[in-house]
């Protein structure tokens, strides 16, 4: 079964991340510098949360709160789900599924490895797909 050290293998291992203490206003300027749509809060060197544009959305658009001033640790989506680098890819979708969530820091006892979204999950399975597609086409047509 695939875990998520093949997606993280394939997709590389960056991890992009934002103080706690910063402010919503840069944390979006981040996020569109990098055509990205969440980062890792950290606060001490350890994740503490995540901030996505979903966040952007609902707790500050919808609530009218300036961006400019507002602190990451204010509107921040917390506690977060995680998943180790064995875990298997279905486990991973599983969580994302259930807990509603497009993005899935990869942890390795107290350090961020790396971060899984859904739509690398959907690749990997689509990869996977693909493969056993052509290999039944082989099998079917070729073993005649």
């Amino acid at each position: 079964m695939s875990t998520v050290q093949e997606i993280l293998a394939r997709k590389g291992d960056a991890v992009h991340s934002i103080d706690v203490n910063a402010r919503v206003l840069d944390a979006a300027r981040r996020m569109n510098d990098l055509g990205i749509g969440g980062l890792i809060v950290i606060e001490d060197e350890v994740a503490v949360g995540m901030f996505t544009e979903r966040d952007i959305l609902r707790r500050v658009v919808a609530a009218q709160l300036d961006p400019a001033t507002t602190r990451i640790a204010d509107v921040m989506t917390t506690p977060i789900a995680v998943c180790r680098p064995d875990t298997t890819v279905a486990e991973c979708r599983s969580v994302m599924t259930e807990r509603r969530i497009r993005h899935l820091p990869i942890v390795d006892g107290d350090q961020v490895r790396g971060i899984v979204t859904i739509g690398d999950m959907l690749a990997h399975e689509l990869g996977e797909y693909e493969t056993t597609i052509q290999y039944l086409n082989s099998y079917v047509f070729e073993g005649r």
